[in-house]
């Protein structure tokens, strides 16, 4: 089995920030991580991210809300994007 795409957004906000999420299937857990999913979530403006979701290589589930890092406990896929959006929306009217 190859990658499988499973969800794709890119929003650009008037006020020069941008939302940009990945969501794919693969065929094995990421190293790290339990689950068969590999993710990039990020909304923020160039040079300074507001929140950031992802599963690299070797660092397992972890989501970037400023400027701060800290373990992500992954669910599902539809909890993750939930999670994600609700970050970024809070982070955006604050």
């Amino acid at each position: 089995m190859r990658a499988k795409l499973l969800f794709r957004q890119r929003e650009e906000f008037d006020d020069g920030a941008v939302l940009e999420a990945v969501l794919r299937e693969v065929p094995a857990p990421v190293a790290g991580g339990s689950h068969r999913f590999k993710y990039r979530l990020y909304c923020g403006f160039p040079g300074r991210p507001l929140v950031r979701y992802d599963n690299e290589r070797g660092k397992g589930d972890h989501r970037h809300v400023g400027r701060v890092e800290e373990p992500y406990r992954f669910r599902s896929a539809e909890k993750l994007i939930g999670d994600f959006l609700a970050d970024v929306a809070a982070r955006r009217t604050s």
